[in-house]
Formats: structure tokens, sequence, C-alpha cells
């Protein structure tokens, strides 16, 4: 198992799917990929990451989630594991969400659906590479 891991959080299966396949495609097996469906198990994995003495390097968040916004979480994340590299996703955020995300969570990057695979390439190798 790689110690690198990137948790994807979305509500949607098929967007869970879809960032995972394609992200393998363009990094392969250097990195572990994780995914939740809600905040809860989110945070669920990221405990059972910590024990298992992954580290987590990238969280992709979604922004429209029931129960908590991506937003929310992402300035939770910050808050209690700074070095992750945050990066929300959103088909649906207003600019004042944007806004706080960018602000309260240091998000580095806001990726809008639908993403092309050599965006999500450049955001994570970014994000990668401030690591």
């Amino acid at each position: 198992m790689s110690e690198a891991v990137i948790l994807l959080v979305d509500d949607e299966r098929t967007i869970l799917q879809s960032l995972k396949q394609q992200l393998r495609r363009l990094f392969g097996a250097r990195l572990q990929y994780e995914t939740a469906e809600d905040v809860p198990e989110a945070w669920e994995v990221l405990d059972e990451l910590h024990d298992e003495g992954a580290r987590v390097v990238v969280i992709v968040s979604d922004w429209l989630m029931p129960g908590v916004r991506g937003d929310e979480f992402l300035v939770q994340v910050r808050a209690k594991h700074p070095d992750i590299v945050r990066v929300m996703l959103t088909g649906q955020a207003d600019d004042a969400a944007i806004r706080r995300v960018v602000t309260d969570a240091a998000v580095t990057t806001v990726l809008h659906k639908p993403w092309s695979p050599d965006e999500l390439r450049a955001v994570i190798a970014g994000a990668l590479s401030a690591d």
C-alpha cells in the first residue's frame, strides 16, 4: 500500500468512481485513492488512514452534500490537518461559498463540474508538488 493518499468526498457515487478512475490513469499506483460519500464517512476514513500510518496529501470534496457542505468540511480539515492540500469540487457553489472556502479553508483550487482530465491532472500535480 502506498502511504500517500488522495481522499475523494462526494455524495454521488458516479462522480467518485469517475474521479478515482481518472486519477488512477493519471497518477497510477504511486498514490492510494480512497472515497467517502459524506462528511461523517470522510472523517472515519481519515481516522482509519491515520491509524494505519498513511498520509493523506490531498482531499477533493464536493460542495453540495447532505448534512455538512463541503466548504464547512474543508474549513474543519484545515483546522485539524493543515498539512493536507484541500480542493473543492462543485457544480453549484455560489460566489460567497467559493470566497469562503478560499479564505477560510485555504483551498488551492476550486474545480467546476464537469472538469477535464487535463484540469484534474494539473490541479492534483500542483497539489502534490506543494506537499
